[in-house]
């Protein structure tokens, strides 16, 4: 029998994302001589300040993802689903992306729906702040994130040790979904494995502005030379 060679689906060049999880992100982002492809806006950081966040970013040129973390998965201020699904809602219309988690799909089926119909793509997502998961557990996802016609399969585990790492980097190499996915370490090995990731074709990938919020996160100089050799 002849074994079919895994799919590595990625229609896009990997991008570089830069990371807003605080009002000083905001402010190093709009003083930034280039931006980077993107910028992920964290509401769950800015929940109380959604006024003012809508007055900077009609500042800033660069596209959007926008996600509102649950808890479980790494979120700040303990946010419902009710209020997560009320900022997601608010900022959509700035949004090039949308980002929620697989577990919350089921909840946020109408924000996904209408993001849909205005062409904002979708992220499902998976964020392990404990460990990496066995490998067919991370292909199950994955699966489940194609099952909901994701654009993007983003997965975040935890790589403090080799082993971990191996597993992260085993399902990337051979993950057999016809979907484009981004994958990256946290922890000690973090930015050893999303320096690997990038390399191998992962399409987002995440770096702070000024100040790391997890470890592992690279800069925003440190991911652009991985990319290019150069700043650019």
């Amino acid at each position: 029998m002849t074994t079919r060679p895994p799919v590595k689906a990625q229609p896009f060049r990997p991008l570089v994302v830069g990371v807003l999880a605080s009002w000083a992100d905001l402010q190093l982002a709009l003083q930034l001589p280039k931006l980077p492809d993107l910028l992920e806006l964290r509401l769950d950081h800015f929940w109380d300040i959604a006024d003012d966040l809508e007055n900077k970013l009609l500042m800033l040129a660069a596209p959007l993802i926008i996600t509102a973390r649950d808890p479980r998965e790494g979120g700040a201020n303990n946010l419902s689903i009710q209020k997560r699904r009320e900022l997601l809602f608010r900022f959509l219309p700035r949004a090039r992306y949308v980002d929620v988690e697989l577990r919350s799909v089921n909840a946020l089926r109408p924000l996904l729906a209408r993001a849909r119909r205005k062409n904002v793509r979708c992220i499902l997502s998976f964020h392990d702040l404990n460990s990496t998961p066995p490998v067919r557990s991370l292909h199950a996802k994955a699966r489940a994130a194609k099952s909901y016609r994701a654009d993007i399969f983003k997965i975040a585990t935890r790589t403090d040790s080799p082993d971990q790492l191996a597993r992260l980097l085993d399902f990337f190499t051979n993950h057999d979904v016809d979907l484009a996915v981004s994958a990256m370490g946290l922890g000690k090995l973090g930015t050893k494995s999303r320096r690997k990731l990038m390399r191998e074709g992962s399409v987002l990938n995440y770096a702070h502005l000024g100040c790391g919020h997890i470890t592992g996160q690279p800069s925003l100089s440190e991911i652009r030379r991985w990319a290019f050799g150069v700043e650019r």
